[in-house]
């Protein structure tokens, strides 16, 4: 994996709900305090109150495009998003990989009346059918349209990758008629998957009809391990095709950063993952 991310993408931003999301409330969007948190020696840019979700599209250059997309989620536990960690530095990473990649900003933090995905897979969901929707124009293949999301942007994967046989909202156009499936799915040190007694948490229904996944995991992200170990069991028992990389150490929240782990190899296990599902040549 280069550690020099020469972009020459073409950012384009997009409102996923033009006449306002669904049941929202206008807040004012910020950038949270960025001085003590810091990954590989670098801030990570953090933003919270989200009340607009959109999406920026990273278009890869015309000569390594092809055809493949993916939607990267930022994690943050649902109350704020590790937006450049998680989300700008993987858009460009999956340009050079000749991957249009699609930066989702979904809305964070949830009212305490609300699931803590509830929104956010609203978000998710019509960001999906948008890039299917619109994928002459943006020149992809929409049956190579994935989902890729971090610690809870990961859960918010997961959720999109068993949900999309019920919009999580009411249609509002032609878009919410193009299906919000996912045609695959890295999950790197994914939260809250796990349930109680070796289950998972009771709103992730696999089946044999979940998109083939990839999972990254380190042994020492105690609070989350259980997270892949039980999502893995059950994609592996309903059949579908499921890689998982774990390695000893490495911890939570490393995003594509050098921290002196081996699980900083992981991009290029996803790049033997995706050669192998026809995802890039």
């Amino acid at each position: 994996m280069s550690l020099y991310f020469s972009s020459v993408a073409q950012e384009k931003i997009i409102r996923l709900f033009p006449a306002g999301a669904p049941g929202n409330t206008i807040a004012s969007e910020e950038v949270a305090d960025e001085s003590g948190n810091r990954v590989a020696n670098e801030t990570v840019q953090r933003i919270t109150n989200v009340s607009q979700p959109v999406i920026t599209i990273y278009e890869p250059s015309e000569e390594l495009a092809n055809g493949s997309a993916v939607i990267v989620c930022p994690g943050g536990g649902y109350n704020l998003l590790a937006y450049d960690l998680e989300g700008d530095e993987v858009c460009l990473w999956l340009n050079e990989l000749g991957i249009t990649a699609i930066l989702l900003k979904y809305r964070v933090p949830q009212p305490p009346e609300q699931k803590k995905h509830e929104a956010p897979l609203q978000d998710l969901q019509r960001a999906v059918s948008y890039v299917r929707a619109n994928a002459s124009e943006l020149n992809i293949d929409p049956d190579r349209i994935g989902v890729m999301g971090f610690s809870a942007g990961a859960h918010l994967s997961v959720m999109a990758c068993n949900s999309f046989d019920k919009r999580a909202y009411l249609p509002l156009d032609e878009v919410d008629r193009t299906s919000s499936r996912p045609n695959f799915c890295l999950l790197v040190y994914p939260a809250y998957l796990d349930g109680e007694n070796f289950r998972l948490a009771p709103e992730i229904q696999v089946s044999s009809k979940t998109p083939p996944t990839m999972l990254i995991q380190t042994e020492d992200d105690r609070s989350y391990i259980n997270s892949s170990l039980f999502y893995y069991y059950a994609l592996k028992e309903a059949g579908v095709p499921v890689w998982m990389h774990l390695y000893h150490r490495g911890g939570h929240g490393y995003g594509l950063r050098d921290t002196g782990a081996m699980v900083n190899s992981w991009p290029d296990r996803a790049e033997d993952w995706f050669r192998e599902i026809g995802i890039i040549d």
